[in-house]
């Protein structure tokens, strides 16, 4: 929200990004973003959702910031705030986990006795270098942190599940390491299971619900993208 000079966007990825707008006022932005849209990567040249906020500047150069983060092949629910004091009190929000966040996984196995997993979640070196998520008490896991998500099978064929899930505790890859951890990584995920069984990570964000900074509440949701959609036709 700095004043600074103003980030020039062409205008096909002004109207694409406003394109994404679930809802906006004067305080708040929620976005649908798709998959392969990155929140945020190190590469300044890389067309990011954060880079698109460009297209929401004031003629002084302030602009809305993230709020938090989804993965790049993660569909669904990112916000934004427009304001200082917005950016402030969503991100309390997020430290005091006032947020519900709500999202649906496509799984491997039949995952209908899966309701809860609270092992604590670290962080790992590759042998690429990459930083990644582990289970505590796993080899080369430090750093560990309580970390907590609670699931509700939806539907299974007894090899697949469609699991929804609530993640209380906001560590990175939550989810996808609690599912692979309890013996159900989401089908396409090349880091916790097995990127071959779907064309991407199978995982969207679905709604996200919390404290307004104008004292409300909001309540936002993503419908579920056609790759869902085609997979569940296909699985059943």
């Amino acid at each position: 929200m700095k004043n600074r000079e103003i980030v020039w966007l062409p205008d096909e990825d002004k109207d694409f990004v406003r394109s994404l707008l679930i809802d906006e006022d004067d305080e708040m932005l929620a976005f649908n973003k798709p998959a392969g849209l990155a929140c945020q990567t190190r590469n300044s040249k890389d067309r990011t959702l954060d880079k698109l906020l460009w297209a929401f500047a004031k003629s002084n150069g302030k602009r809305p910031r993230l709020v938090h983060r989804i993965d790049a092949d993660t569909t669904g629910v990112v916000i934004a705030a427009k304001t200082q004091p917005s950016a402030a009190a969503l991100s309390k929000a997020f430290e005091d986990r006032q947020i519900k966040k709500t999202y649906l996984a496509f799984t491997e196995g039949d995952a209908t006795k899966v309701t809860r997993c609270d092992s604590p979640i670290g962080t790992v070196r590759t042998s690429e270098g990459a930083t990644i998520s582990g289970i505590g008490g796993q080899a080369g896991v430090k750093d560990t942190k309580e970390a907590l998500t609670r699931f509700n099978c939806v539907w299974t064929d007894g090899h697949r599940s469609l699991v929804e899930c609530r993640p209380e505790t906001g560590r990175m890859h939550q989810i996808r390491v609690h599912l692979a951890h309890l013996g159900h990584p989401i089908l396409g995920d090349g880091i916790y299971g097995d990127a071959g069984n779907a064309p991407r990570l199978m995982l969207h964000a679905l709604r996200l619900q919390g404290p307004h900074p104008w004292g409300s509440q909001f309540d936002y949701s993503a419908p579920v993208p056609d790759d869902f959609e085609r997979l569940s036709v296909d699985l059943t």
